[in-house]
């Protein structure tokens, strides 16, 4: 994404994207490692005061590049410390990205689109309709931002554990901006994050799986919530193109890459819906040979969802279940929800492409 009047956004740039960009313009490739730990570990966008450059390469980049994230336009903060903040876009658009401080890890829920072109039933961001792909730049920025924000409060060097690709959008949809932002989480002289430390979640996107294994292999979360396909096709529209027995398949291809690993497997629990022992039962056994954690989500409420939480002792009996069938299952605690800022609660600013927010105003499907 060029800045303006052609001025190269540098932000769109993984380091070896960043190489061939200097190599093209005479420069010697280190040139590209410098200018990665100025940008994103030290947050330095002035070109003139990256001061082991030289002055006349200083002077070319202020000419014709630039470094521009999206801008923190509101904030949120809830009563458990979760932060939301609203990301403004040059377009108009905006998209949400939470940070969730905890004990032992501080987490960054980054967007990868503008809305979401997917339509899963229990989903505010998918009320929203879908606008368009966020580029590289979009996606690395609001890492970018939330670091520097917080190391500027005096969050330490290193305020951010953990990047989790769950805010708007299915980032499997948009891999070519994806990827390299992926490689900017995980890159030493950016943000230093292993592997297991940046998870990526999809909601069953079968190709984008198998690509993401051979290009940047990171932890892999899948938006299962329902343990058959007639279920899932009303939850999950996208299940009628990719049927469970497709997804696992890729599921298992996945775990070649990281051979220690398991995939996260998310079950939102709606009351009536998903949450009985025989839909637990059925998904021990659909997950049996699968290296699986199962992350129980009981279900966020957003206006006009129609859908309820179940109680917290039909919670506890479903996770029961699959722990007493060996699978490692957890509950996952409400982070944010009295800002809105849950699992499925994110809603940005989208103006909607698709119509569907227009229509579901009107009562329509």
């Amino acid at each position: 994404m060029a800045e303006s009047a052609g001025r190269q956004n540098l932000l769109e740039m993984d380091r070896a994207a960043l190489r061939d960009y200097f190599a093209a313009c005479g420069e010697r490739p280190f040139r590209a490692d410098q200018v990665v730990q100025w940008i994103h570990q030290r947050g330095v966008t002035d070109f003139h005061a990256m001061t082991d450059l030289a002055k006349a390469l200083r002077a070319r980049l202020a000419a014709g590049a630039g470094a521009r994230a999206p801008v923190i336009e509101a904030e949120q903060r809830a009563a458990d410390g979760t932060r939301k903040w609203l990301m403004r876009l040059a377009d108009g658009n905006g998209v949400e990205t939470v940070f969730i401080p905890e004990p032992a890890r501080a987490t960054l829920c980054v967007s990868s689109q503008v809305g979401c072109a997917l339509n899963c039933s229990f989903c505010a961001t998918a009320r929203q309709g879908f606008n368009r792909n966020l580029s590289t730049a979009e996606i690395i920025g609001q890492l970018w931002q939330a670091h520097h924000r917080l190391r500027a409060e005096g969050l330490g060097p290193r305020p951010i554990t953990n990047v989790v690709l769950m805010g708007m959008g299915e980032p499997l949809l948009n891999l070519p901006a994806v990827l390299p932002a992926l490689r900017l989480m995980l890159d030493d002289l950016a943000y230093g994050l292993s592997r297991r430390r940046v998870t990526l979640s999809t909601a069953g996107v079968v190709p984008g799986i198998d690509r993401l294994a051979q290009a940047c292999p990171v932890s892999l979360a899948v938006s299962l919530h329902a343990p058959d396909d007639a279920l899932r096709d009303r939850l999950v529209p996208l299940n009628r193109k990719y049927p469970i027995a497709e997804l696992l398949a890729a599921c298992r291809r996945y775990v070649r890459h990281q051979p220690r690993a398991r995939i996260t497997f998310e079950y939102v629990l709606i009351a009536g819906v998903n949450d009985s022992p025989v839909q637990a039962r059925a998904l021990a056994d659909l997950l049996a040979d699968v290296p699986a954690k199962v992350n129980l989500i009981p279900f966020n409420p957003f206006p006009g969802s129609g859908l309820g939480r179940p109680a917290a002792a039909q919670v506890d009996r479903f996770r029961d279940i699959l722990l007493g069938r060996g699978l490692v299952t957890v509950t996952r605690r409400p982070r944010g929800d009295d800002i809105a800022a849950a699992c499925g609660q994110l809603a940005g600013r989208v103006r909607d492409r698709t119509r569907r927010s227009r229509r579901l105003a009107e009562g329509g499907a």
